[in-house]
């Protein structure tokens, strides 16, 4: 205690810290509070109780609060238990972030020789039901936790102690859910502990700092404004553009500047100043009285702050109750776009994305980095010289000449209509300031000039220059950029070309579709990456049923896969898949030739022409991808080659040591990539290898292009962690996380009392949508304690709502009998093979299965559900 004084006298950093706390203060009752009272600071205690615990001697929990930080401090509750011992107390300081009602400080002391897993499930439930009481109000929890990891429980919250606290062990640690909250700084112990002090310095930054305000412009659709550009519309002669234009393209460009400019003329704008926390509710009312406060706490008549006080208080809580009514009208209204947007902003659930360094140079360099992957157009010559196939495709029927010179596709004034009536308005416009807003709005009228313009573009085969271009914008893909890969570029495109993609896409999902790889999953009817992985882990556990048998799974990953596309070669493929020579010249047209800028900011780059790729971005890109790549498959029975858009999967199922089939179908893939202009990312591609055998031997590395693989013990495979002993620990983690995170806008949006059914409806789109991602793949397979853990967070969701909520074991069911009944019903899907129906045909042929974890695994569970239906 001595110590402790004369550390508050002569440290600066202790005496000005907010909070201390002390764990192991073996305190009684016999030891009074003034014998313990340090100035300046407030005394929170509690100490060991001999019966609840049997021990008469240690343990003890203590905070001293700093009063010029907080005098208005309550003790929440206490635990004491032979496994745990917790003080929670709620901390209102004098300042502190608007995001923040209070702070609650949680001491955590679990002794050496308790139980840690029944320490941390008490202690989680604590913190679970104090979250729910004070949603707006972070736990900051510290202590002494020995062995345990409140973040296996609850892995929403950080731990921040980086630093050794008992000689090389970290046993003190510090949890709260912000990232990045503190850091950690070693001091020198007290006394005869051998734990020494931890000095946890703030790093947070709060929301109203960490962006600056945007001034920005919208357009207010009103019903006035949208009436008057229909009658605009309907008054045009639109015959008077084309007998004043010579061809498609300023005819195209005349028709979209004329829409742009009505659009302008017709539809008002308001220019307002964002801030980054702003609330939906907070209207101009409240505005004007919280300046009304400000002005009265400046003049100092406390009256008068007391009256300004209140009714801003008053005026807060009604503009509350009237914005929740509005939802509740919406709900009712059968308007879930606008619930949907409302009950975002509410809970500011989107983060907005982050934004790019205004830098000319740097728009300069990205734009040249996006066309690097530029190739010259391929003469017949050259292009003979590069059709190699990594797998033979079955021969496809070609069409007859007299067929493919005419145009296949035409559209029609009611298809036209439909997908411009589909645009969502909130969308960006294009480089040809077309908003989606005008194309919904004015389905009706504009919907026959832009069907003459459509079907002139496909008799011609050739796409308008305007449609063509893009502005691409670059979006970090991590908070520090190292480089200019670290920018994904997103291009907006024309929302006119876009409309008239989608009816180009449905005709060429029809063409291509039966002709498409079976172990292509992408953008097909009746597949998803479920499907994708329940596949992959089939054949996996499978192979793995037979004694001495191991399997490599090589991850490919493609740099900038869609920039690489050439379309002459891809027209060559699309010939192949019975695709009309119309249609491959239309997509020709669509490729090259391509005008695109990069902008950052207010800022844009020169313009660049390019003719290699499709941009990230447009309706076609994908499924172009997928046709361009449609040949590359594995023609050795013992490898397996899925895919899904431009994630590549190579599994090797190894019998009796032999890797040559393996090594030799990677080699062939490396092969094939380059002749198609597809360049591997070597930082990117790993391998990961599962072997039960009791002492397998070391396998030697695989190597591509003299670039050696690097081995994972678990990758993210499309969305679900997959680890090399095939547990799903890992993955449950993060999905308890991420689920456990969104519970507070849950609570948050409890707050405006909204009804069950609509706390019900957020619920389904962001929690249970988290619980039940991938959930056919790796729920038969998890343990009681993982599904434990999972279920907590639903029946939070419960006490949070009011009102039961589906098991994650029923949704399972559901969804694992749901999707086998779709396979069954698809012959061309890999997996329907696998579901044989007995003589009887009532019941099918239940798989032959050797192992817990291929029993557990979806296709043996799928057929025992179906057949105890």
């Amino acid at each position: 205690m001595d110590e402790l004084l004369l550390l508050n006298r002569i440290n600066k950093d202790f005496s000005k810290s907010a909070a201390l706390c002390f764990t192991e203060t073996w305190l009684s009752e016999r030891i009074p509070d003034n014998g313990l009272h340090i100035s300046g600071f407030q005394l929170f205690r509690s100490d060991r109780s001999a019966e609840l615990t049997g021990k008469t001697r240690g343990g003890g929990l203590c905070f001293y609060i700093n009063e010029g930080w907080c005098s208005d401090v309550t003790t929440l509750k206490k635990m004491c238990s032979a496994n745990l011992e917790a003080l929670f107390i709620n901390c209102k300081p004098f300042y502190s972030p608007r995001e923040f009602s209070s702070f609650i400080l949680v001491n955590v002391y679990v002794p050496p020789d308790a139980c840690v897993s029944a320490a941390m499930q008490q202690l989680a439930e604590q913190i679970t039901d104090t979250e729910q009481r004070y949603p707006d109000s972070p736990l900051i929890i510290l202590g002494d936790f020995n062995k345990a990891n409140l973040s296996r429980e609850l892995p929403k919250y950080r731990q921040h102690v980086k630093c050794p606290t008992r000689d090389s062990n970290i046993l003190d640690h510090c949890y709260t859910t912000i990232k990045d909250a503190y850091h950690s700084v070693p001091r020198a112990a007290l006394g005869l502990s051998d734990h020494c002090l931890v000095h946890l310095i703030p790093t947070y930054r709060q929301k109203l700092k960490a962006a600056k305000p945007v001034l920005r412009t919208v357009k207010r659709w009103t019903n006035e404004a949208e009436q008057d550009l229909q009658a605009c519309f309907e008054w045009t002669d639109w015959s008077v553009f084309e007998d004043a234009t010579t061809n498609l393209d300023e005819l195209t460009e005349t028709v979209t500047s004329y829409i742009s400019f009505c659009e302008d003329i017709c539809i008002p704008t308001r220019t307002f100043l964002s801030f980054n926390n702003d609330k939906p509710w907070f209207t101009g009312k409240l505005k004007q009285l919280r300046h009304a406060k400000e002005d009265a706490y400046r003049c100092g008549d406390k009256i008068l702050y007391n009256q300004a006080r209140n009714r801003l208080t008053k005026e807060i809580r009604v503009a509350k109750k009237n914005y929740s009514e509005k939802l509740k009208k919406e709900l009712s209204a059968n308007d879930p776009t606008s619930v949907w947007t409302g009950l975002k902003n509410i809970t500011m659930y989107k983060k907005p994305p982050p934004q790019s360094v205004e830098n000319q140079q740097l728009a300069d360099d990205l734009n040249v980095f996006y066309c690097r992957f530029e190739k010259p157009r391929l003469t017949p010559d050259s292009r003979s010289d590069l059709h190699f196939t990594h797998s033979p495709t079955p021969p496809a029927t070609l069409l007859p000449p007299s067929l493919t010179t005419q145009p296949v596709l035409e559209v029609c004034v009611e298809d036209v209509n439909r997908v411009l009536r589909k645009q969502k308005p909130r969308k960006a416009s294009g480089p040809d300031s077309v908003s989606p807003a005008c194309l919904k709005a004015c389905a009706d009228q504009l919907a026959p000039v832009f069907t003459q313009i459509f079907n002139r573009s496909l008799e011609l085969c050739l796409v308008p220059n305007c449609l063509k271009r893009s502005t691409i914008i670059p979006v970090p893909k991590k908070p520090k950029i190292t480089g200019l890969n670290d920018y994904r570029p997103v291009a907006l495109t024309s929302v006119v070309m876009k409309a008239f993609e989608k009816l180009v896409l449905a005709y060429l999902k029809d063409i291509s579709g039966p002709l498409l790889d079976s172990f292509q999953f992408a953008y097909r009817a009746n597949r998803s990456v479920d499907d994708a992985v329940n596949v992959a882990l089939h054949y996996i556990l499978q192979h793995l049923d037979r004694t001495g048998n191991y399997a490599r799974i090589l991850f490919v990953d493609f740099s900038s896969a869609f920039n690489t596309i050439m379309p002459d070669l891809l027209s060559d493929k699309l010939t192949q898949l019975s695709v009309p020579t119309s249609i491959c010249q239309w997509i020709t047209s669509f490729l090259t030739d391509r005008q695109q800028l990069v902008r950052l900011g207010k800022l844009t780059s020169r313009t660049i022409t390019t003719s290699t790729g499709a941009p990230q971005g447009c309706v076609l890109s994908p499924l172009l991808f997928s046709l361009y790549t449609n040949d590359c498959t594995s023609k050795d029975p013992s490898v397996k080659l899925l895919k899904f858009a431009d994630d590549t999967t190579v599994i090797g199922l190894i019998k009796d040591g032999d890797e040559s089939a393996y090594r030799q179908e990677v080699d062939q893939l490396a092969v094939w990539c380059s002749l198609n202009n597809l360049e591997l990312n070597t930082l990117k591609k790993v391998e990961m290898i599962i072997d039960f055998r009791r002492n397998p031997p070391a396998l030697p590395p695989l190597i591509i292009m003299d670039s050696t693989v690097a081995t994972v013990e678990s990758f993210r495979f499309l969305g679900t962690n997959i680890s090399q002993d095939l547990k799903w620990d890992n993955h449950i983690d993060s999905i308890v996380k991420k689920a456990q995170q969104r519970l507070y806008f849950l609570r948050q949006l409890r707050k405006f009392n909204l009804p069950q059914e609509l706390l019900k409806q957020f619920y389904s789109a962001i929690i249970e949508s988290v619980l039940c991602s991938s959930i056919t793949v790796w729920f038969g397979s998890a343990t009681k304690t993982d599904i434990r853990r999972l279920q907590r967070t639903v029946r939070a969701a419960e006490r949070i709502i009011g009102i039961p909520l589906p098991i994650l074991h029923d949704l399972y069911t559901s969804r694992v009998r749901k999707r086998a009944k779709k396979i069954t019903l698809d012959p061309s899907h890999p997996a329907h093979s696998l579901f044989e129906l007995l003589p009887s045909g009532r019941r099918y042929r239940a798989l032959c299965t050797k192992t817990a974890r291929h029993k557990n695994s979806f296709f043996p569970q799928a057929i025992s559900h179906l057949n105890h239906t």
